[in-house]
């Protein structure tokens, strides 16, 4: 109507917004940066990391794991399948297998999809997905009651820096309740701040490969 002086429609702000939470762009362009940097300088610490000191540091991690994380029967943990050099836990996901708990391991079935867990055993049939990360073909789906997810980096607050996916914070942010959540690491990943995003969801705990363990 041409004369109509009512005003239009309010302006569609959905290009603010990121799975749902609102984003000042220039912010965001700032920490995606500043991101990028972090995680190549921390992923060349991690490379420089000899099989000797990869292997002594990720027991002590397990060791310590183990004083947070009693696997038992009716547990449900979900750990993940180590690549680009993290830690190593399969054999503790092995030794949670044989005390009863049921592990799971994460599946992208979708690029910027919330992942899903399907149950893991020692001997059960696995092929590469959509990341070419190996997972199982035919376990069945289910929730975790704790997770455990590998740390590139991690800061003051127990906010997490991953590969860049974004994939545990959005499945993270849909499971209810809410797991308990343990990030792994080696020491070198601690930093002052990732700069957290509204999505971003702290851990309730870190565990790194000193035997450090830090609760927020």
């Amino acid at each position: 109507m041409e004369h109509d002086e009512t005003g239009g429609s309010d302006p569609c702000m959905a290009h603010l917004l990121i799975d749902g939470q609102p984003v000042d762009p220039q912010t965001m362009k700032d920490v995606s940066r500043f991101r990028v940097s972090e995680r190549a300088r921390l992923m060349e610490l991690r490379r420089r990391l000899s099989t000797p000191e990869r292997a002594a540091m990720t027991a002590k991690l397990t060791a310590t794991l183990d004083t947070l994380v009693a696997p038992r029967e009716n547990m449900r943990v979900a750990v993940y399948w180590p690549i680009r050099g993290e830690p190593d836990l399969r054999g503790w996901m092995a030794r949670a297998h044989s005390a009863g708990a049921t592990v799971l391991l994460p599946v992208v079935v979708e690029k910027n999809a919330p992942l899903i867990f399907r149950v893991w055993s020692p001997d059960c049939e696995m092929a590469r997905g959509l990341w070419n990360i190996p997972v199982p073909v035919d376990g069945r789906e289910t929730q975790p009651d704790v997770v455990i997810s590998p740390l590139l980096g991690v800061d003051e607050a127990c906010f997490r820096l991953g590969n860049g996916g974004g994939y545990y914070d959005r499945t993270l942010a849909r499971l209810d309740p809410l797991p308990k959540v343990i990030g792994v690491g080696f020491p070198d990943c601690v930093m002052p701040t990732v700069f957290p995003m509204p999505w971003d969801i702290p851990m309730h705990s870190v565990v790194l490969a000193d035997g450090s363990v830090r609760h927020c």
